[in-house]
């Protein structure tokens, strides 16, 4: 039979041999430490040497047709530079002919030296040397100016020195065709001979205008035809520069217009423009551009007749000709079937500013009602536009306003599709600003904007969402309108309330709708209360029907959304209740008694058990606030109401559910009572509250011994100890104060060295464990 030793020898067995085995492993790991040092030393050199690393290339930085137009670039100004130096300060001693010809001659053969240099394949230098030659010959206008032209008008020679190089400018890029410059430098100096020429006939603003957007026109022309890029690239950026101009010195011309003359001739510059816009879009090649271009066109046709109509119409009505306009722009502007889609946009933007012109208007007329909110029922206004306005100021030349939006909502009915739910918005500014832009009675404006909600929550229940805001916006408007007047605020109140909720029961928007009906209701009573005369907290009560209503209505109600929407709602009006009600305590607490009551009703719910906690909170504040109304000054009035129903709760919740902590339990419940009449026992004469106090803290403390509880054990224990020592803090002083002063000091240090002792005895106790583990390994 195999021997097994006693556990403590075999211990000592398993020790010893993993100690040898320790052993040999250091000396396996010291012999293999030794053969590496050895196979290194043993390698060759040449093996360990570091290997070669190759050059890296240093980056350039620039490349060499780049350092090149550098070169000729810097070339060519510094050559220019000095000419102008030569021309405009360092004479010599020639004479003014002499220098003119000198000058003249270095030109032509700059000029000429681009030939042979573009035999040679030399083309940046050829391009170089062609600038300066051409910078030359603008110092050959000046020099020949000073030579012989130096009494001449001086407008007029610029126009001739502008159109003269323009022209050899052209004639010499064409022939020497491989240069790029010359032409697109030509085609700027030609913006410059036809504002010239007219300034030197003694031509207007107009002249000068017409002058500009011809020559646009030609640059237009030299963008589409034109074979060389540079070439087109300058037209387009002169033909934007020209054409802008020309617009704007129409624009200038049109505003001073003071008749039809003077507006006709600045609705013909906005003519020649659209014109150039239009063939710009209809031969134009990218059709997105053409877009554009139409779409400046048509505006540009806009801005024509809105020229003419300035000074032939009133103020009044010159918007709605120009929305007329607008809208009949795609119809008028012929463009390709590509780029259509140009002057629609021109028509859009059209109609968008026609909107944005009758912005104040409709803002004032939504805005202005919310001064009412201090001038409540102070009488029936003279017509619907003092009641919007209160006698304020009303936009001038308002009173066609509503057409505008009209006409919009038309044109976007009639598109159809999705632009029709749009149309809504600008019917909707109609309708509302109309009563007060034709002056209408003050109950037919009421009326007509109560329509207006209601066609718009009709609209809202059929395609078009965004009505429903509107309608929310348009029903507040007409309720601070309505506060003009008693009746047609308690009228105006009654109808928005039924018809959001009749809105609320066709289901769509049902949340929105079903609480702003149940605000209007809350509004109502509110109005109601007043109108009979009734102080604010005795119509506190009249407005608890809103939130009973809606705790009877959300049960019924599917959409879990519109549930909430309507609890929310009645919650908000219980919390106006209260507010009224909070200047009488002996009504507050009724008020509160009673939101209680709606709130245990809700808690019946099995989704609503939650309020059951808000309906705690209300009766506990009820009963708090009969108590002060009652003048009731004792702290356990106003505690134990909470504490009772606490630890009823509390005694419920562990009978169901035994793990359920005592602190979350009672502990809550307790220390409602138990810390403010501990807080209260600080500052009580009398004898009888410590002694009930500590009774009722010691009976705590032994039910929580005896059920094994640590919230009621922990609170009771520490009342009734702080209790215990309030009552004996007197003896304690006279005691403190009849023992001899070295007392206290021998008492600390006893204390100090038990203290001390047991601490070094832990101390040896932990020494000696460690020993024994020791010997033990």
């Amino acid at each position: 039979m195999t021997h097994f030793p006693p556990p403590a020898e075999e211990l000592r067995l398993l020790d010893t041999e993993l100690r040898r085995l320790d052993a040999r492993r250091a000396q396996l790991l010291a012999r293999r430490a030794w053969l590496i040092t050895a196979l290194q030393q043993v390698r060759p050199l040449a093996a360990t040497a570091p290997q070669p690393v190759a050059p890296v290339a240093p980056r350039r930085e620039a490349t060499a047709p780049g350092v090149q137009n550098v070169l000729l670039l810097l070339g060519g100004v510094l050559l220019t530079v000095a000419a102008m130096v030569f021309t405009l300060v360092s004479w010599g001693h020639l004479g003014i002919v002499g220098r003119s010809a000198v000058l003249g001659a270095v030109t032509l053969a700059v000029l000429a030296a681009p030939v042979a240099l573009l035999r040679r394949s030399l083309r940046s230098t050829a391009e170089a040397v062609a600038g300066l030659g051409l910078a030359l010959t603008v110092l050959d206008v000046y020099a020949l100016h000073e030579a012989a032209f130096r009494e001449s008008d001086g407008t007029t020679y610029l126009a001739v020195c502008t159109t003269v190089p323009a022209l050899l400018w052209t004639a010499y890029g064409t022939a020497l065709g491989a240069l790029r410059l010359p032409r697109p430098a030509a085609l700027v100096v030609a913006q410059l001979p036809v504002p010239l020429w007219v300034a030197a006939a003694g031509g207007g603003l107009w002249s000068a205008a017409a002058g500009v957007l011809l020559t646009a026109g030609f640059d237009v022309a030299v963008a589409l035809r034109g074979s060389a890029r540079p070439v087109r690239v300058v037209a387009v950026v002169c033909a934007i520069g020209s054409g802008a101009w020309g617009v704007l010195a129409a624009g200038v011309l049109a505003l001073e217009a003071s008749g039809p003359a003077g507006a006709g001739r600045a609705a013909v510059l906005f003519a020649l423009a659209a014109a150039i816009a239009v063939a710009t879009a209809w031969y134009g090649s990218r059709s997105d551009v053409a877009q554009v271009v139409a779409a400046a066109g048509g505006l540009l046709l806009v801005a024509a007749a809105g020229a003419v109509l300035r000074v032939t119409v009133s103020d009044a009505w010159l918007m709605p000709a120009l929305l007329v306009c607008g809208i009949a722009l795609p119809a008028v502007v012929r463009v390709p079937d590509a780029v259509r889609r140009g002057p629609a946009v021109a028509s859009a933007v059209v109609q968008g500013l026609a909107l944005l012109s009758a912005l104040p208007a409709v803002a004032a007329t939504v805005l202005g009602p919310l001064g009412r909110i201090g001038d409540v029922w102070s009488g029936a206004p003279a017509d619907a536009r003092d009641a919007a306005t209160l006698g304020g100021v009303w936009p001038s030349g308002a009173e066609t306003v509503p057409l505008v939006p009209a006409l919009v909502a038309v044109v976007l009915v009639v598109r159809g599709g999705v632009w029709r739910q749009w149309a809504v918005p600008p019917a909707c500014a109609a309708v509302v600003v109309l009563p007060a832009a034709l002056r209408l009675p003050y109950a037919v404006g009421l009326s007509v904007q109560g329509l207006a909600v209601a066609g718009l929550l009709a609209a809202a229940t059929a395609t078009a969402p965004v009505a429903l805001w509107l309608a929310v916006v348009t029903s507040a408007a007409v309720a601070f309108v309505s506060l003009a007047t008693e009746a047609a605020t308690l009228t105006v109140l009654a109808v928005l309330a039924a018809l959001f909720a009749a809105a609320a029961r066709q289901g769509r928007h049902a949340p929105v709708t079903a609480a702003v009906s149940l605000g209007y209701a809350t509004a109502l009573a509110g109005a109601v209360g007043a109108a009979a005369g009734w102080r604010p907290e005795h119509v506190a009560l009249l407005v608890l029907v809103v939130p009973v209503a809606a705790a009877l209505l959300a049960p019924r109600i599917i959409d879990p959304a519109t549930v909430l929407a309507v609890e929310i709602t009645g919650a908000v009006a219980a919390a106006v209740a209260i507010g009224l009600a909070v200047f009488d305590a002996p009504l507050l607490a009724l008020v509160l008694a009673l939101c209680g009551v709606i709130a245990a009703g809700t808690a019946t719910r099995p989704d609503r058990r939650g309020a059951g906690y808000a309906a705690a909170v209300l009766f506990v504040l009820a009963t708090w606030v009969r108590l002060a109304a009652w003048q009731v000054d004792l702290v356990e009035a106003y505690t134990l109401p909470v504490t009772v129903p606490a630890l009823v709760v509390g005694f419920l919740r562990r009978h169901r559910d035994p793990a359920v902590s005592s602190w979350a339990a009672y502990g809550a419940g307790l220390a409602a009572t138990l810390l403010p009449s501990l807080a209260a026992v600080q500052h009580d004469p009398q004898g009888l509250r410590p002694l009930l106090l500590g009774t009722a803290a010691l009976l705590v403390t032994l039910l929580g011994a005896r059920h094994r509880l640590q919230a009621p054990l922990v609170l009771g224990g520490a009342v009734l100890v702080l209790v215990a020592l309030h009552e004996l803090a007197p003896y304690l002083v006279q005691m403190a104060d009849a023992l001899p002063r070295w007392v206290p000091p021998a008492l600390a240090g006893l204390l100090l060295l038990g203290v001390g002792a047991t601490y070094e005895q832990r101390l040896r106790d932990v020494r000696r464990v460690r020993e024994v583990l020791g010997r033990m390994s």
